[in-house]
Formats: C-alpha cells, sequence, structure tokens
C-alpha cells in the first residue's frame, strides 16, 4: 500500500480534544429564524419601515433615528444570501484560537482504461482542512490536520500535515520541533538537494500542488549571523516519499518485467529504528549582493525504494549522502538558478551492486520571467536537468539478464506557461516534463478560478505519453487523468 505514515493515535486523540473542547466553551449558535410555512395561521409580514416624516423642519439638522433591530434576539445574517460566512466568521472568532481551513470536494477520472486497477477513478475524495497558529508563552503553535473520506479506497482518515512548535531561546537562533513541511533548493518542480519527503500519489492523480511537499517529523535548528545563516534539519527516524506502490496507480516493476497495479503492489524493508535510520540535512545560505548563494549537505537514505532485495523480493532505501550548492538571482530581466549536487550510494561505492543505484552527478539550470511583450499577465519558465551516473560500465557489466538497461546521462527539459486573466481571477497553467534520452512527455495543464473570496475552482489534468513502460514517466501511461475540484476557504 502507499508509504503513507499513520498519524499516532495519542495525537489524533488530542487534536479532536482540543476542538470539541474549544466548541464547548463557546457560546451557543444563535437560533435560526423561526420562517412561516403553509400550516401557520397568520403569515410572516416584515416589520414596518420607520416613519421618517416629510421635509426637515427649518433648523432641524438631525435625521430621523434608525430601527431598532433588537439584541441578540434578532434573526442572524444568513437570511442575506452572503449571510452564511459572516456567520461561521463569528462562530469562529468565538473559539479561545484562532481557526480557519478549506472544505474540499474533488475528483479526477481515468482517461485510459486500465486492466490493474478495479475502478474508474484515481480521486474522488471530500476534504475538511482545519488549521490554527495561537501565540501562547513565548511559543508559536502550528496546526494543520485534514479529515478526508476517500471514496476511491473508500476510508475515512485524518491526515495530520503539521503539528510543532517554533520558538527563540536565543536573538540568533530559531527552534522548531515536531511535524513541519520543509522545503529548500532552487528547482521548480524538480528536486536535486531538497531530500525532504515527496508525496508522489497526490502529485500524479491530481491533488492540489501543496500536497507533493509531504510532512517531516523533524527538529529544525536555524543559526544566524552576519558571514552566513545555517539551518540544520534532523529526523530521528526515516521519511521516505510516499511513491507508488500499485494501490490507486500503476507503475513498472522491475521483478515482474512489465507493468504492475493493485495485485501486484511493492512491499518494502522499512527503515523505521528511531535514532539508527535517522537523517541530517544541512544547509549555508547568505545573500551575495542581489543572489543567494546555498551549499547543502545531507546524510540518510534513497527517499524511494531504488534498492531490491533479491532473497525476499522486497524493495529498499540504500543509504545515501548528498553534497550540492546552489546559487539564484536577477539575470537578463528576469530570475535565474543554478544548482548541482552529488548523490553518493553509500551501499555501492564501486557501482557494480545489481540492486543498488549508483553514485550520480546532478544538474540544473533554470530561468523564468515575466513577457509583457507578448501577453499582459504571462509568464515563462524554462529548465534544464540532467542526470549522469557515474560507473556506467560495472552497471552494465553486473545488470541482471532480462533487466531494462538504464540510460548513463538523463536529459530532462521542463516548461511552464502562466497567463492571468479576468482581473487575475483566473489562472492557466501549462507545466510540461519532456525526457529527451527516453523520448517521453508528462503534461500538466490546470486552471484555478476564483469564484469568490471564497469559492475556487480547480481543474487540470496529469497526461503521461512515452513508448517504453520503464521510463519514469511513460511508466504511468494508463494513469492519465483529468480532475476537477470545488473549495470553500473559512
Amino acid at each position: 500500500m502507499t508509504a503513507r505514515k499513520r498519524v499516532p493515535a495519542a495525537v489524533v486523540a488530542l487534536v479532536l480534544a482540543a476542538f470539541l473542547a474549544a466548541g464547548a466553551r463557546g457560546q451557543e449558535q444563535p437560533p435560526l429564524p423561526e420562517l412561516a410555512g403553509p400550516d401557520r395561521e397568520e403569515e410572516l409580514v416584515p416589520p414596518p419601515l420607520p416613519d421618517v416624516g416629510g421635509p426637515l423642519d427649518e433648523g432641524e439638522l438631525v435625521p430621523p433615528p434608525l430601527p431598532d433591530i433588537g439584541g441578540p434576539e434578532a434573526p442572524p445574517a444568513a437570511l442575506e444570501p452572503s449571510g452564511w460566512p459572516d456567520y461561521l466568521d463569528r462562530q469562529l472568532e468565538r473559539l479561545p484560537v484562532p481557526v480557519h481551513g478549506f472544505s474540499e470536494t474533488r475528483i479526477g477520472p481515468r482517461l485510459v482504461d486500465d486492466g490493474d486497477q478495479p475502478g474508474s477513478f484515481s480521486l474522488a475524495e471530500s476534504r475538511l482542512r482545519l488549521e490554527t497558529d495561537p501565540f501562547y508563552g513565548g511559543l508559536q503553535f502550528n496546526l494543520k490536520a485534514d479529515f478526508v473520506y476517500d471514496f476511491v479506497v473508500t476510508e475515512s482518515r485524518i491526515e495530520l500535515r503539521e503539528a510543532n512548535a517554533a520558538f527563540s531561546p536565543f536573538g540568533f537562533m530559531d527552534v522548531k520541533a515536531g511535524r513541519q513541511i520543509l522545503t529548500w533548493g532552487t528547482g521548480d518542480l524538480v528536486f536535486l538537494n531538497d531530500l525532504f519527503p515527496k508525496d508522489y500519489v497526490s502529485f500524479f492523480i491530481g491533488r492540489d500542488v501543496e500536497y507533493l511537499k509531504a510532512p517531516s517529523d523533524a527538529v529544525k535548528l536555524s543559526f544566524f549571523s552576519g558571514p552566513a545563516n545555517l539551518d540544520v534539519v534532523y529526523t530521528p527516524v526515516f521519511d521516505p516519499d510516499v511513491f507508488v506502490t500499485g494501490k490507486r496507480l500503476s507503475y513498472f516493476n522491475p521483478l515482474v518485467g512489465g507493468r504492475a497495479g493493485e495485485d501486484v503492489r511493492i512491499r518494502t524493508d522499512d527503515r523505521s529504528s528511531w535514532f539508527r535510520d535517522d537523517e541530517v540535512a544541512l544547509r549555508l545560505y547568505r545573500g551575495v549582493g542581489s543572489y543567494e548563494v546555498a551549499a547543502y549537505g545531507y546524510r540518510g537514505f534513497w527517499k524511494s525504494p531504488v534498492g531490491i532485495n533479491p532473497a525476499t523480493g522486497k524493495f529498499t532505501f540504500p543509504r545515501l549522502d548528498v553534497y550540492g550548492a546552489s546559487v539564484r538571482g536577477p539575470v537578463a530581466r528576469g530570475i535565474g538558478n543554478v544548482e548541482f549536487a552529488y548523490y553518493s550510494s553509500r551501499d555501492d561505492s564501486g557501482g557494480d551492486a545489481p540492486f543498488v543505484p549508483n553514485s550520480q552527478w546532478r544538474f540544473l539550470v533554470g530561468y523564468s520571467r515575466d513577457l509583457p511583450q507578448v501577453a499582459r499577465d504571462f509568464t515563462l519558465g524554462v529548465q534544464y536537468y540532467l542526470e549522469h551516473m557515474q560507473d556506467y560500465g560495472a552497471f552494465t557489466r553486473n545488470l541482471p539478464a532480462g533487466s531494462p538497461r538504464t540510460v548513463q546521462d538523463r536529459h530532462t527539459f521542463t516548461l511552464r506557461l502562466t497567463k492571468l486573466l479576468l482581473n487575475q481571477d483566473l489562472r492557466l497553467e501549462l507545466f510540461t516534463f519532456y525526457g529527451l534520452s527516453d523520448d517521453e512527455v508528462y503534461l500538466r495543464p490546470c486552471f484555478s478560478y476564483d469564484i469568490t473570496d471564497r469559492w475556487q475552482l480547480d481543474g487540470g489534468a496529469n497526461i503521461f505519453v512515452g513508448d517504453e513502460d520503464h521510463t519514469p514517466f511513460a511508466q504511468f501511461e494508463r494513469n492519465t487523468n483529468v480532475y476537477l475540484a470545488l473549495r470553500y476557504n473559512f
């Protein structure tokens, strides 16, 4: 099944108890007005308008008084079409801590018949987000919880996105501890030195792009000084990606030599030992003029199960060290970035272990800018990404018979086009991955329309095209889908 971390029962109980207790301490909800029905003996007649009199007497400068609308007994504003949002805001303001969030329904049917998946939908769910960030006793708390009913797998669940506390013990130091979303690096949907977990299942089925970033259970220390700033993130137990396992999405399985799905799910050797299967990530950064320069380090494991244990048939997370750097800043009336990373595969230092990935060099160059000469509110972004495998000769010599041969240099281009319309209420976007080496394409067209300040309509597609069934994007060709979502923010 999908490698999603379970929320501890104690944490869930505390979250639910806090919200229930907060609601109990608030005042009771004002009653809805009793509307007249067909069985009532008398009709509901609106109160007469106040008598404002005739022309003002000479010298009279005071307008007539407004009608008395009463106190708490007056009908709530919910009688008006726009009254429910105001009424909801008033109820939320009565809680002891500020609470906001959204309610959303999202569906995503498949466009291609997939015999390895039981249903015609890869996405169908209702989601309620509640979040709060109170400050108390020098601590900044942050809580984000999603209450989800998933119609595809017929289950309800609580996803604890964030639950952390932040404080500053010294003027030069910040601390954040708990479940949190972490990210760094310069890539646009391409990650080199960002070794924090990603949720690729959410990304491929059409959930909001914020869910691509999966939470980490970690402690983050930030140190600030004149020469440079330093971030240190320690994760006491390994946080892997939420990767494709065959549940909901089909994929290429090298053990069966082809695409697989619900019937052949990935089984993994989990790394779940506290303080032994831990991770450490570092970022040292500073501004140099208009540019931000950063150096990175990581010690942990490959975030997805890219190794195989031939004795058990389980996929593994081999040990990994990463070293890299990046520069980002203004270039030719736009923003440019350069980033590289060296992936040192500690379980295959010589490159001759057939079931462990070789070490790699990764390079990224990107550029984005507004193009008002083409169209108003129009933005272009392009990237070139290179993944170079070390010890390629040793890899090919030790490749098991019948296994597909991976290219030594994988070249990928990305293109992002963004256009804003209707006073920027409508956002049209196209993001394209083009795998030049593997002759494959992944298209992500999408739109977002702000119907009102609270209502939002989103839609898009995930389109996979390729000739081979084992390459990074073409393996998902039968998962091509469209999606639509309606969200209410409060």
